[in-house]
């Protein structure tokens, strides 16, 4: 575990800090994280993909579910603009600005529906249902717009 945090922790913490956008909250997700990784790792399927697309899935959904969690504790007078105040811009590492490039032009190239399906999901953290409801379009279709979309991205991507 020590060794895989060395590697990859930086780039997790990177993923983490992109969704919650406050660093001590992300260092908490990150540390989640790994507890959650080291307890299911007997669940990772090697056919399903690979083990650091599985770990870095991890870090995503843990950070999605703590904010998901904040924002149930959050009381209707509270000013989330306030909140807002706390938090630190996403840095990205220099590795990744080719790759995000790459994603960018893979991204451009979907539909508009599969793209904002894709992104309301991955970097919104929205669930389908919310996706529907956003873009006013029928919850099956929304699935397979994400699915046809992921698929058109891994072909694009390589």
């Amino acid at each position: 575990m020590q060794r895989l945090y060395q590697q990859e922790g930086r780039y997790l913490l990177g993923v983490a800090l992109c969704i919650v956008r406050d660093r001590a909250l992300a260092e908490d997700v990150l540390h989640d994280a790994f507890l959650n990784i080291w307890t299911r790792a007997a669940s990772f399927d090697p056919s399903r993909g690979a083990a650091r697309g599985w770990i870095f899935t991890v870090v995503r959904h843990t950070a999605l579910n703590r904010l998901r969690a904040l924002q149930h504790e959050v009381n209707a007078g509270d000013d989330l603009e306030q909140l807002a105040d706390h938090h630190e811009p996403a840095v990205q590492a220099p590795e990744w600005q080719a790759d995000l490039g790459r994603l960018e032009d893979c991204l451009g190239q979907l539909s508009d529906a599969k793209r904002a399906s894709i992104v309301y999901a991955y970097v919104d953290g929205c669930t389908h249902t919310e996706i529907a409801e956003r873009l006013k379009a029928p919850l099956g279709s929304v699935k397979a717009w994400i699915k046809r979309g992921l698929a058109a991205l891994r072909e694009c991507i390589g």
